[in-house]
């Protein structure tokens, strides 16, 4: 065991006498497990590992005692799972995630790792998505405290997790950061008014010893730079809030921060986000705009990849689709060295026993989004002695159509027709650079319609069926996909699923591969079944089938995922 988990053993095993006579302890956490089967499949390029057996597995246990709380989370790759996570390799077993918190009065200290957020995550965000195996958790000091009511300040200092090796390793980066927020409706308790104005601000910096880097110019000639240590990022931020309105923005800015991501420009990075929504009754209307421009942030200046040691979290507008082909075939995945990207969406509910509304009432949803590269004018580098690299502003889009990165618009009608039937139906315009997106170069914009309709019928009060049909046709990528899902629910314990993806290419005998060349077309079927059991806290699931390659994306963060074949079983527990 390392020493530093050694250490925090011995002072959890402390609580308990340091908490006596305070409060009854309790103990609670979860479990997770994933393990998967692989097979050989030629006709998807499904390769198995060496070790055809990959599992994923972690328990979180948590302690806590009157004021204080200690926990920990042992995980385990032995070996991990195909395609995971999204940055660094996974392996062995060890303790990943350790902390001890202690909270009196108005104060909260947490020592070990931690997660934390400043406003919307511009410029600090520390979260974990394990299904993406993205996990920047802090190791180091955490305090929060409350002045007064009303008043809150936040206190961060540590380094990042990078990856795992029978317990986690950590990268060079030094993090520190002070967040405060002024809540004017709780400094007066008198206050009577139903709005609220919530003010904000924070500033972070990472500190990395300096290096020697070389670059290599347009001319071929050879520049050695000499890298800052200390980099710092301030945002502010603004929140009104109503019965009815919620208007928030904020704006950050991050001074020259020269990376592997921007080619070690010291151009300052700027980012700025505002959303406004409105609700009533029946009707409610979001409007949302942002652009960020050189906002890479990590705290390793040459981080593996593009996932790990992220510092801040560039909040995406696009809408995340849930159905299986928008999701897995054309997610948007921020693009931080530059966009500029807009969404409108309008949700109204027709009252029941009106016209449109009929017996139960009509549900409709319009959404329309949008993302676009930043309109620049590059900077020669042969000749610019502050290495900027290019000029831009924010909110100045390039409007061509190399700079044209992501459209979706979309209709959704939901309507309940029976007692035991409701039905779903929904159309998308897509158009995807994915190019850009997926970095796949020299492949031409994809243009895509989406159709789905999704059913649901109770046949009593514990079974149920739910079903999709999906439909998405392109002339670009991989040409047409069809898709078929059915949920069969046996409430309180049981569901079986099965769903088949099938890539039919198109109708015709050739099909134009990138727009260009005609191939015969490889048409190919992905099904899958499951069956699982659930009980109080515990979920058992099998999964066998084919795993289409492609990605998998949650909240505008991306990972790949290779094609697979196989038996997957998972178990959760929670207590």
């Amino acid at each position: 065991m390392r020493p530093d988990h050694r250490s925090f053993l011995a002072l959890a095993l402390l609580l308990p006498a340091l908490a006596h006579g305070q409060a009854t302890p309790e103990v609670h956490g979860n479990f997770s497990a994933d393990g998967q089967y692989y097979n050989a499949d030629p006709d998807i390029g499904a390769v198995p590992p060496a070790q055809q057996f990959g599992a994923n597995a972690w328990g979180n246990v948590i302690f806590s005692m009157g004021n204080f709380q200690a926990g920990m989370r042992l995980e385990s790759y032995e070996p991990a799972l195909l395609g995971y996570p999204a940055g660094q390799p996974y392996k062995g077993s060890g303790i990943g995630y350790r902390y001890i918190s202690y909270k009196l009065a108005d104060l909260e200290v947490t020592a070990g790792n931690f997660y934390e957020q400043f406003g919307q995550g511009l410029i600090f965000r520390s979260y974990e998505e394990r299904y993406l195996g993205v996990d920047n958790a802090m190791d180091g000091v955490r305090v929060r405290y409350k002045p007064v009511q009303g008043v809150y300040v936040k206190g961060v200092i540590g380094r990042q997790r990078l990856g795992f090796d029978d317990g986690t390793t950590k990268g060079e980066g030094l993090v520190r950061g002070v967040d405060g927020e002024v809540s004017i409706s709780e400094l007066d308790s008198a206050w009577t008014r139903s709005w609220n104005l919530i003010v904000g601000g924070s500033f972070v910096s990472k500190y990395q010893a300096s290096q020697t880097q070389l670059v290599t110019l347009p001319n071929d000639s050879v520049l050695s730079l000499i890298l800052p240590e200390n980099i710092g990022a301030w945002s502010g931020r603004i929140n009104f809030t109503s019965p009815h309105w919620n208007i928030y923005s904020e704006y950050a800015n991050k001074i020259n921060d020269p990376n592997s991501k921007n080619n070690y420009i010291y151009k300052p990075g700027q980012g700025l986000l505002v959303n406004a929504t409105y609700s009533t009754k029946g009707l409610g209307v979001s409007l949302g705009a942002h652009s960020y421009d050189n906002m890479f942030f990590q705290s390793q200046r040459n981080a593996p990849t593009p996932f790990d040691l992220n510092i801040n979290y560039l909040v995406p507008l696009t809408k995340q689709h849930t159905y299986n082909l928008p999701a897995t075939l054309y997610p948007y995945a921020t693009q931080p060295n530059g966009e500029v990207s807009y969404q409108a969406e309008v949700f109204y509910k027709f009252k029941k026993g009106s016209l449109l509304g009929g017996k139960y009432g009509t549900k409709i949803a319009l959404n329309a989004c949008t993302a676009m590269g930043l309109d620049s004018t590059a900077v020669d580098l042969n000749t610019d002695s502050t290495r900027t690299g290019y000029r831009s502003s924010l909110f100045a889009a390039d409007m061509s159509l190399e700079g044209k990165y992501f459209t979706d618009l979309n209709v959704e009608l939901r309507k309940r027709i029976s007692e035991n039937w409701e039905f779903a139906l929904s159309y998308l315009y897509l158009e995807y650079d994915i190019d850009v997106i997926q970095g796949k170069p020299g492949k031409p914009l994809v243009y895509a319609d989406i159709v789905i309709l999704e059913g649901l019928h109770n046949f009593n009060d514990r079974t149920s069926l739910r079903f999709e049909l999906q439909h998405l046709n392109t002339k670009q990528d991989q040409g047409n996909w069809a898709t078929g899902v059915a949920e069969l629910t046996f409430s309180p314990h049981w569901f079986l699923a099965a769903q088949d993806q099938y890539n039919y290419v198109t109708f015709s005998d050739t099909f134009l591969q990138d727009g260009k060349t005609p191939v015969a077309p490889q048409r190919l079927h992905y099904p899958i079944g499951s069956v699982g059991y659930i009980r109080g806290g515990n979920r058992f699931q099998v999964n066998y089938g084919r795993q289409r390659a492609g990605i998998f994306c949650v909240g505008g963060v991306c990972r790949q995922v290779p094609a697979a074949n196989g038996l997957t079983v998972s178990i959760t527990s929670t207590f």
